[in-house]
C-alpha cells in the first residue's frame, strides 16, 4: 500500500501529462463524452448551488461547474495538479478527501469523480463528504465497475503510463461493483439514482474511428440513466444526505 506522500508524488508526476488527451476543445474524444457526462450530471443537482469536487486535479471540469454554480471549489492531493488549476483562477485548495478542510454542511453537492478509486479507506472518504454536505444535499460518488467492459481491460491488459518511467499500477486502485454501494453508504443518506459512463464503449481509441464515435456517444447518452447503468466503466453514485 502506498503512503499519502507517495500517491501525492505519482499525481504530481502524473500532472506533466494529465491534459495531453483531455483538451476541453476536443469535443468528439473520448475524455470529453465521460467528461460531459460527469459534468452534465452535477448540473442536475448543483445549478445555482454550492459545489465541491473532491480531487479536482488540474480544474477542467471545475472549471465547467463554475459556470453553473453559486460557489464551485475544489481540493486535491497533488500541489502539482492544483498548480494548473489555480492558474484558471479557481477556488482550490491542498487536501485530502478523507479528511476535507471545510466545515459541516458547507455545501449543496459535493461531487467526486475518478478518485474514490484510487482510495483505500472508502468509508472514511464518503463520510467527509457525507459531513461537508447540507442536509437535503447530494453526493456524487464515481467508483470503477469491475462488471464493465472497461473492467475487463483494465484486468486483462496492461497498465497505462502516465510518463516515460511511471504506469499506473504504481497506484492503489479499487473497483467496487455496484450491488456493493449500499453496504458503504454513511449513515442518514441513502441511494437515490445511478448513472453509467462508458457502458457500450469497448475501448478509448474506438472514439477516435470516424462515424462511429458519434455513434457511441449517442448510445451512451441513451442509457447512462437506465438499468444499463449497472455495467457503466465508470459507475456514479447518486447519495441523498436527510435533512436530520
Amino acid at each position: 500500500m502506498r503512503t499519502l506522500d507517495e500517491t501525492r508524488a505519482y499525481y504530481d508526476e502524473f500532472s506533466k501529462s494529465y491534459e495531453k488527451h483531455r483538451r476541453p476543445n476536443d469535443a468528439s474524444g473520448y475524455h470529453a463524452l465521460v467528461d460531459d457526462l460527469e459534468v452534465e450530471l452535477t448540473e442536475r443537482y448543483g445549478r445555482g448551488g454550492d459545489v465541491l469536487e473532491c480531487g479536482c486535479g488540474t480544474g477542467l471540469i471545475l472549471e465547467r461547474v463554475a459556470r453553473f454554480a453559486k460557489r464551485a471549489a475544489g481540493i486535491d492531493l497533488s500541489p502539482g495538479m492544483l498548480e494548473l488549476a489555480k492558474s484558471r483562477g479557481l477556488d482550490v485548495r491542498e487536501g485530502s478527501v478523507t479528511d476535507l478542510p471545510f466545515e459541516d454542511a458547507s455545501f449543496d453537492v459535493t461531487c467526486s469523480f475518478k478518485v474514490l478509486a484510487h482510495v483505500p479507506d472508502i468509508g472514511r472518504a464518503l463520510r467527509e463528504m457525507a459531513r461537508v454536505t447540507r442536509p437535503g444535499g447530494v453526493i456524487l460518488a464515481e467508483f470503477y465497475n469491475p462488471v464493465s467492459f472497461r473492467g475487463l481491460a483494465k484486468r486483462l491488459g496492461p497498465a497505462g503510463k502516465i510518463s516515460d518511467r511511471t504506469r499506473e499500477s504504481a497506484v492503489y486502485t479499487r473497483y467496487d461493483a455496484p450491488w456493493v454501494l449500499p453496504r458503504i453508504l454513511p449513515p442518514g443518506t441513502k441511494l437515490e439514482a445511478r448513472r453509467g459512463i462508458r457502458i457500450v464503449t469497448p475501448a478509448a481509441v474506438v472514439m477516435k474511428v470516424p462515424g462511429l464515435a458519434g455513434m457511441l456517444r449517442q448510445a451512451e447518452r441513451l442509457l447512462c440513466d437506465t438499468p444499463a447503468s449497472m455495467f457503466g466503466g465508470f459507475y456514479v453514485a447518486v447519495i441523498r444526505k436527510g435533512l436530520y
